[in-house]
């Protein structure tokens, strides 16, 4: 104990306090450097934080550099914030390479614009997802088939860029299919990752789309990789698939003024205030088990 004392003792103790101080202040170069310092790490997160940091940090260090060679003189205090700046220079290259390493086509560019950067997903994460789909936006031109009732298997998930997709069953229509929707989240909901199935309705664009498709094996292979992937497409799945089911919901009534609720399968809605209340044990109905477009039974579409 008594070495480890006197060498702490030594350490603080050695050098001779401040008696006097210099009147005259420092050179402007060794204040603009403090500036860079101060400003520099007020920088953010990400990749454009990293630039702002490492670029005046940067700057900050080489200002160091030149005051302590041409004012104090001292060579150990040129050297280390010589060496920062060679870092920080380093480092500003590196993270440039990186953003230029994931710049996207304008079309994939606005989707992340417009649904992953809001829920806060990385730029190198959104890499992987478009170079799963190959980084290709597929056309569909106007009253052509995405899929049809019966006959199209489901070996993929879609995602509308642009356009409007037209959902039918029986030549019924049941609703439409906008922009940042995908077009087969029900289908993709429906099936385990072993299974295959085919379409139940008809998806035919009304307007010329573009959409982004994964491969299902693909996808599910990028899903086992990346779990953070994996739930965020469900969470984006599983809004898709409600927001599908309140567009039925919108549509359909059961006569006599009332309104089908899909949030209350056992219990109807009384969509005109005149209309006396019913016993629900009269007209209870259940929705069919299976893929959220299906009709429930008993119901019946508006009328235009």
């Amino acid at each position: 104990m008594g070495e480890n004392a006197s060498f702490w003792e030594s350490l603080i103790y050695a050098h001779p306090t401040c008696t006097t101080w210099k009147q005259e202040a420092e050179g402007s170069i060794y204040h603009l450097a403090s500036i860079f310092f101060v400003v520099g790490f007020m920088g953010g997160s990400g990749f454009f934080g990293l630039l702002y940091v490492f670029s005046l940090l940067g700057l900050g260090f080489l200002c160091s550099s030149v005051w302590a060679w041409l004012d104090v003189c001292a060579a150990d205090i040129f050297s280390w914030n010589f060496v920062l700046f060679v870092i920080c220079f380093v480092q500003f290259v590196y993270v440039t390479y990186q953003v230029r390493s994931v710049a996207f086509d304008k079309e994939f560019q606005e989707l992340y614009s417009a649904l992953f950067q809001p829920l806060g997903i990385s730029l190198t994460v959104y890499r992987k997802i478009v170079l799963c789909c190959d980084a290709e936006v597929i056309t569909l031109e106007k009253e052509h088939c995405y899929a049809m009732q019966g006959k199209t298997p489901i070996d993929k998930l879609s995602l509308l860029v642009s356009g409007r997709i037209r959902v039918t069953v029986d030549g019924e229509f049941l609703h439409y299919i906008f922009p940042l929707q995908f077009l087969d989240s029900p289908e993709w909901d429906s099936l385990r990752p072993t299974e295959e199935g085919i379409f139940q309705v008809t998806l035919t664009a009304e307007t010329d789309c573009r959409y982004v498709a994964w491969r299902r094996k693909k996808l599910y292979l990028l899903f086992a990789k990346h779990r953070f992937i994996s739930r965020l497409f469900s969470i984006l799945i599983g809004s898709d698939i409600a927001e599908k089911l309140y567009a039925l919901n919108d549509r359909v009534h059961v006569g006599q003024g009332f309104r089908y609720d899909i949030r209350l399968p056992n219990f109807y809605h009384v969509a005109l205030p005149e209309t006396p209340p019913v016993q629900p044990s009269q007209h209870s109905h259940h929705l069919q088990r299976g893929s959220p477009r299906r009709k429930p039974t008993g119901v019946t579409n508006c009328s235009s």
